[in-house]
């Protein structure tokens, strides 16, 4: 009896160690395991994604080491540190998002990189899924809640002119990621109905102008094919037939690993980035994706519980926009490649090869795993 008990409370504070040693390094355990299982999860299919190629994986892996040493840097500071830097924050990602427009690097028709040289490049645009929600939430925090219609005229001007920006690079699903990333932390602040409504009810004519005077004749193209994926099956509707052709050839529980044909024999386009659910679809089937898909949710989960556990208003703001903005990046990809949603090139996160996406989302998840094991000693921001 004695020999067991001690055995039980030997494990018991093995385990409770573990914990405070964790909260220590401000590092969430539940994120952290659910992020390491998305990295092996990546690497495995992107292997198969990629025709093999040993040189795109050891690239992405070592995106996850960056990406991973940013989060555990980022979760040292403090909230209330953070939202100090946030309007130089906001300030230089607007900056870089100009350097782009005028001396960035193009490929595939669009400009939306900077060269370092050496081959390194980065998107800039990819910061602003982060320093956009963070710039929301710090300002809305300092003012009285619900925002006043003053508070809100500034919120879109904010959220308004990176948005532009990204648009004319041209990149639209960057843009509206960005765009939705404020607009979530403006309607966690207490937005009324009615203003909800009123923007609902103008979501019509800024859609009308959007299309004779915003989009572009291929960003047109990709709607219509949205509609209807038959009408140029050879051309802009060659993606959607082949992503839906890979995820039901899968069936149920998939042809196996490395046995798709779909990606192997170079029907499916960019099965490495926009497209690699279908992948994991051809090859694992539904249940693959089924199990994919859980893992999302236990993410979103437990960023929905840090956001209702913070103790600052500036963090919970932050937090519930990172969460939902996360949920929308994982909603438009799975979306457009199953056609339900038109095209926009929004990679998988976490599981797209991508490197500067990579490490701008483990540094999204830092933030969150900074506001929750910081909040027992930051005061009120």
């Amino acid at each position: 009896m004695n020999g067991n008990f001690d055995r039980s409370f030997s494990t018991e504070d093995v385990l409770r160690r573990r914990a405070s040693l964790l909260q220590k390094l401000h590092i969430d355990g539940w994120l952290l395991l659910i992020l390491l299982t998305l990295a092996a999860a990546s690497l495995f299919i992107l292997y198969s994604a990629s025709g093999k190629h040993w040189e795109m994986l050891t690239k992405q892996a070592g995106s996850f080491g960056l990406g991973l040493l940013a989060m555990f840097v980022i979760a040292q500071l403090e909230p209330r540190f953070m939202a100090r830097w946030v309007p130089l924050a906001y300030i230089g990602g607007v900056g870089l998002l100009l350097a782009v427009e005028l001396a960035g690097h193009t490929a595939m028709g669009a400009t939306r990189w900077i060269n370092l040289g050496g081959g390194i490049r980065f998107q800039p645009s990819e910061f602003m899924k982060i320093i956009m929600p963070a710039t929301i939430a710090w300002y809305l925090s300092k003012r009285s809640l619900p925002p006043k219609l003053k508070h809100i005229v500034v919120t879109l001007l904010l959220i308004g002119i990176p948005f532009v920006l990204i648009l004319l690079q041209p990149d639209l699903g960057t843009s509206l990621l960005v765009m939705a990333s404020g607009a979530f932390v403006l309607f966690m602040a207490g937005l009324q109905w009615r203003w909800i409504i009123g923007a609902v009810g103008a979501l019509g004519p800024i859609c009308v102008g959007m299309w004779f005077f915003v989009l572009r004749e291929y960003q047109q193209k990709r709607i219509l094919t949205f509609l209807d994926p038959e009408s140029d099956p050879l051309g802009s509707g060659w993606n959607i037939i082949q992503s839906k052709a890979a995820i039901g050839s899968g069936g149920v529980w998939g042809k196996g690993w490395l046995q798709g044909t779909q990606s192997h024999l170079d029907f499916l386009p960019e099965s490495h980035t926009d497209f690699i659910i279908a992948v994991l679809g051809e090859e694992f089937g539904m249940v693959g994706i089924c199990l994919l898909l859980i893992v999302y949710l236990l993410l979103i989960a437990r960023g929905l519980v840090i956001t209702a556990q913070a103790q600052t208003l500036f963090g919970k703001l932050l937090a519930g926009g990172l969460t939902m903005t996360f949920f929308v990046y994982v909603f438009v990809n799975i979306g457009m490649v199953s056609g339900l949603l038109p095209v926009v090139g929004v990679p998988l996160p976490f599981i797209s090869y991508g490197g500067t996406s990579l490490v701008t989302l483990l540094s999204s998840f830092g933030i969150l795993m900074s506001i929750h094991t910081h909040r027992k000693w930051i005061a009120q921001v």
